[in-house]
């Protein structure tokens, strides 16, 4: 038998069903983060390729021209990861909270892609784009490092041993379904 309410408590639960509509501003905010981190790295794309006529002209003389773009081109790769951190967030959230996004469900790449059914799958997908921009973060820096000793170079290869073991579980975890 269902009890009935009083009418402050009618009130205060639509407010408070209705204030879950707050996240509208990680949503919001988080799709303008997104656009501005793509627009950034595009612009940093444009002016990389600028520099690459400039060099070939002859206008641009760098004896570690090619080290130079690399670093660059990698800085570029993690701003648009986590633009699309950014992206998947802010899918995530609104799925959660406010609704499903219609056109998503009817597409084929975007229900697969930016379907979000519970925390624990939006903090999956986050989790593994986050470790990918974390990889591309690690590449930039050690492009920067100088070797001293052995014990640097122990340390890097066990660095990249470290990554290489998340890549596996990460791959692993995708093909059979689970968590980690």
């Amino acid at each position: 038998m269902k009890r009935s309410q009083s009418v402050f408590e009618k009130i205060f639960e639509w407010l408070l069903w209705k204030s879950r509509f707050i996240v509208i501003l990680a949503v919001i905010f988080g799709i303008l983060g997104a656009i501005s981190l793509f627009a950034l790295a595009s612009y940093n794309i444009i002016m990389v390729s600028l520099d690459t006529l400039k060099f070939f002209s002859g206008k641009l003389i760098s004896d570690n021209f090619s080290y130079i773009l690399i670093g660059k081109t990698i800085g570029a790769v993690d701003l648009y990861l986590i633009a699309i951190v950014m992206i998947i967030f802010s899918f995530g959230v609104y799925e959660l909270f406010i609704s499903q996004i219609e056109d998503a469900e009817k597409s084929e790449t975007g229900s697969k892609i930016l379907s979000i059914h519970s925390l624990d799958e939006l903090k999956d997908k986050l989790g593994k784009v986050v470790v990918m921009v974390l990889i591309v973060s690690f590449f930039k820096r050690v492009m920067h490092m100088e070797f001293h000793s052995p014990l640097s170079m122990l340390f890097l290869a066990l660095s990249i041993l470290a990554l290489a073991i998340s890549l596996y579980l990460m791959h692993k975890s995708r093909n059979q379904g689970k968590l980690l």
